[in-house]
């Protein structure tokens, strides 16, 4: 057995997104070629232009609609890995349709596309979520989520109330089902595939975006959530829950791991009002509402994400939350970004919650915890097969 190792050609889905742009950069640099999906021709101009200095070792293809059956098949013919980062993140969905159905059936067409026609694809690497583990009406002080840990709750709500609940469990649901349809597509097909599958569960992705930015309303979600609240002081829509959080550049080097040594982790917490405590001392950024300085350690204090095992298989370190907030608001800067200021209606209030523990399952389960949760079918982790 040998790892996955450049000049291998690796698929990467959704490759216009905020966290595969970065993906794309980081496999180009370490010499990989890559293959993009993107929506429609006007979406890779962009991807063109800033990774023009790797010339043909960057093709994009179309996919227009990731639901259609098919809709992968010709992408992952010749490819070695598949990084699948397709998937919605926004909230201008009108129905949980809007965010379910593109998660389930992309993820598992991508799959079907690699059974019929990716006899060359090793391993297949999908984005899901540290929202695919956390259950959004726990009460419980402190919650221990490990790899029996999943999502139903929002998935049971969702089904039960439909458009009239919160589309911010949409989302939770989306992901949620998308990974559970994953891993149950290998488990059904196994006597039939030759790659196997990583997942990686961020929580929140923060850090520099190499999108075309102009303005605040061209933000991805994450990002704008940063923005509206610590740049703008809008109250978070879910105000006193501790979050979770990597940087957008290690993420992108956890996927190429994952392909080359299937396992990634960190350990990370923050709450909302450290990220304005943070901003307000960097300076860098004039005006930014203070808040309460000072009210959210009591809170993030009580948000453990334990790695030490998937950093040393890894071999791999995180950035800070410093660091991070640094990077955005000097982006931002940069960026010159507007006032301009989006509404967020969730309808929902979610109980608060004092702390998570997420438990470091390297040596025997198939979700770690840290910066980035993975999943793998295996309890001895191996390097992809040659």
């Amino acid at each position: 057995m040998s790892p996955i190792s450049a000049p291998a050609k690796v698929l990467v889905t959704g490759a216009n997104g905020f966290v595969a742009t970065w993906l794309v950069k980081t496999l180009l640099e370490k010499g990989y070629t890559v293959r993009g999906t993107i929506r429609s021709e006007s979406k890779g101009a962009h991807l063109r232009e800033i990774f023009k200095a790797f010339g043909d070792k960057l093709e994009l293809v179309i996919v227009p609609d990731i639901t259609k059956d098919g809709a992968f098949d010709e992408a992952v013919k010749g490819v070695d890995v598949v990084e699948h980062t397709a998937s919605p993140f926004h909230a201008k969905a009108t129905d949980p349709d809007d965010m379910i159905k593109p998660a389930v059936k992309g993820t598992v067409g991508v799959l079907e596309s690699i059974k019929k026609y990716g006899t060359s694809v090793k391993r297949v690497i999908v984005t899901s979520s540290v929202a695919a583990m956390v259950n959004p009406f726990n009460t419980e002080r402190v919650v221990t989520l490990d790899e029996n840990s999943w999502d139903e709750p929002a998935i049971a709500y969702v089904k039960e109330h439909g458009k009239n609940s919160p589309a911010a469990l949409w989302y939770l649901a989306s992901k949620t089902l998308a990974e559970k349809a994953a891993w149950n597509f290998v488990e059904e097909n196994k006597a039939s595939i030759s790659f196997d599958l990583v997942v990686l569960n961020p929580p929140y992705v923060f850090g520099p975006s190499l999108l075309e930015v102009h303005s605040a309303a061209d933000l991805n979600e994450s990002l704008d959530e940063l923005y509206q609240t610590v740049i703008k002081g809008n109250p978070h829509f879910i105000p006193e829950v501790p979050h979770g959080f990597i940087d957008v550049r290690d993420l992108a080097e956890a996927h190429v791991r994952a392909a080359e040594k299937a396992a990634a982790g960190g350990k990370r917490s923050y709450h909302w009002q450290d990220l304005t405590d943070i901003a307000v001392s960097l300076n860098i950024i004039e005006g930014i509402p203070k808040g309460n300085p000072g009210a959210g350690k009591p809170i993030s204090a009580g948000f453990t994400l334990k790695s030490e095992n998937t950093k040393e298989i890894l071999g791999m370190q995180f950035r800070p939350l410093e660091e991070v907030i640094r990077d955005v608001l000097t982006d931002f800067k940069k960026k010159e970004l507007d006032g301009m200021t989006r509404i967020y209606i969730y309808g929902h209030q979610f109980e608060p919650i004092v702390g998570y523990e997420f438990c470091d399952l390297i040596s025997g389960g198939e979700r770690w915890g840290g910066g980035i949760c993975l999943r793998h079918p295996q309890r001895e982790l191996a390097p992809a097969q040659s």
